[in-house]
């Protein structure tokens, strides 16, 4: 099966999506209870092993010791380095149960535990009324081929930024908040909140675009009405943020998809650094 069939539609996975972003919070929460907080919060994000085809946290302790999710089959998992120190098959597992499982890998492991811990953010409704999960979604197999074609293609793009950036690009990374993975490029020292940058990633979806997407997000926002042209295949969004951005189906129009989605975040990137001057 190619690139494109394994892709699936990408207008035909907002239930997976859902089910995916509740599934990814305990692992969250045991990053919460086990690591120093960081004062952006990188704590509690999670990385995407090309490897395993799974989301999993940072080292929780000296040993190795990790938090995983797989998408498909929908699979919690807890690790030490390398190796898998357990499994629990969620279709038909409640979240509840799930986070007792969780909770019981970290306490043999001489961890905190996870479900107590209160997150600092509010989830989107639908993603909140999740209490179990059903039996496996075809479009979480979907799901992850999206999620295994960011990773790499933000990997690479990573990798190939100029060296002499500064700050630079920050890890590949998830986040559970609005689950999307991306890396943002930070283009002048300083307060965050006003210093240049530009943040490269991927949204599964959301209330923008009801299928995954990749953006382009300079900052400080540009002016809507005063944008250079769009790279394709992709087009300016306008509405809540600013940003270059290509749909699952327009990447989906491309033909050689991999290559393609590489060069339109490599082209975006610099087309929204000259535009801010940085």
């Amino acid at each position: 099966m190619d690139l494109r069939d394994r892709l699936g539609d990408p207008l035909a996975l907002a239930a997976a999506r859902v089910v995916a972003h509740a599934a990814v919070q305990p692992l969250s929460r045991a990053a919460r209870a086990n690591l120093e907080k960081a004062p952006d919060d990188s704590h509690s994000n999670l990385g995407w092993s090309l490897e395993r085809a799974m989301f999993v946290t940072h080292p929780l302790d000296a040993a190795g010791h990790m938090a995983g999710l797989r998408l498909a089959p929908l699979t919690m998992t807890f690790l030490r380095g390398d190796r898998v120190v357990a499994d629990l098959p969620l279709a038909g597992v409640g979240l509840a149960a799930a986070e007792i499982w969780l909770d019981a890998q970290l306490a043999g492991a001489g961890l905190n535990p996870a479900a107590a811990v209160k997150t600092p953010y509010a989830l989107p409704e639908d993603v909140a009324a999740v209490t179990a999960f059903g039996q496996d979604h075809a479009g979480l197999t979907h799901l992850a081929t999206w999620f295994a074609l960011a990773a790499a293609s933000l990997e690479a793009f990573a990798a190939g930024l100029p060296g002499d950036l500064a700050p630079g690009p920050s890890p590949v990374r998830c986040w559970p908040h609005h689950f999307d993975i991306a890396t943002y490029v930070g283009l002048a020292a300083g307060d965050p909140e006003t210093a240049a940058g530009i943040g490269v990633g991927l949204s599964p979806g959301d209330q923008s675009y009801d299928q995954p997407y990749f953006y382009v997000n300079p900052w400080p926002h540009m002016d809507p009405q005063s944008l250079p042209q769009a790279v394709r295949p992709g087009h300016w969004h306008r509405t809540g943020f600013v940003g270059m951005v290509a749909t699952g189906a327009e990447i989906l129009s491309l033909t050689d998809i991999r290559a393609a989605t590489e060069a339109f975040l490599c082209a975006s990137f610099d087309a929204g650094r000259s535009a801010i001057g940085a």
